[in-house]
């Protein structure tokens, strides 16, 4: 089985391209800044894995569209090995997560202040009988997710 979820922060916006021909596809490159826990001779730093991710077709399109430079994303996918030779002669190996599936991390404004997460919504009141949750005096109806 070849299956990679991994969650980080894009290290730079998206690289998007079309390839050619009649049925022309969007393909995107990023890099997914992962922290990578645990001590390294001592020291208590936390250090990154920066992995290579591409994808293909639709998910590509979301990258284009919606991808941005510090974005806090889980991917997942599966590893894609290869290799090609250089205008040097030399070969190159290559590892690559071949995004199947993106979702974002966090929400905009966590993202916009600094990761924190705060609520503005009161602390959840016991559920009734009927198996819905009761709603405390003094609520406003625009905290409430319907009209």
């Amino acid at each position: 089985m070849n299956k990679v979820i991994l969650m980080g922060r894009l290290t730079r916006d998206p690289d998007i391209r079309y390839s050619q021909g009649e049925n022309a596809m969007a393909v995107a490159r990023y890099t997914l800044a992962v922290d990578r826990r645990g001590r390294r001779d001592g020291a208590s730093d936390q250090t990154a894995d920066f992995i290579s991710c591409v994808s293909f077709g639709k998910t590509a399109e979301f990258a284009e569209r919606y991808l941005r430079q510090g974005t806090k994303l889980v991917v997942e996918g599966r590893i894609q090995t290869g290799s090609y030779t250089n205008k040097d002669g030399q070969k190159v190996y290559t590892t690559d997560v071949v995004v199947e599936n993106c979702e974002f991390a966090e929400s905009k404004n966590s993202a916009s202040d600094g990761g924190s997460y705060s609520s503005s919504r009161p602390e959840p009141v016991n559920a009734a009988g009927d198996g819905f949750m009761s709603i405390p005096d003094g609520v406003e109806d625009e905290g409430l997710p319907f009209n």
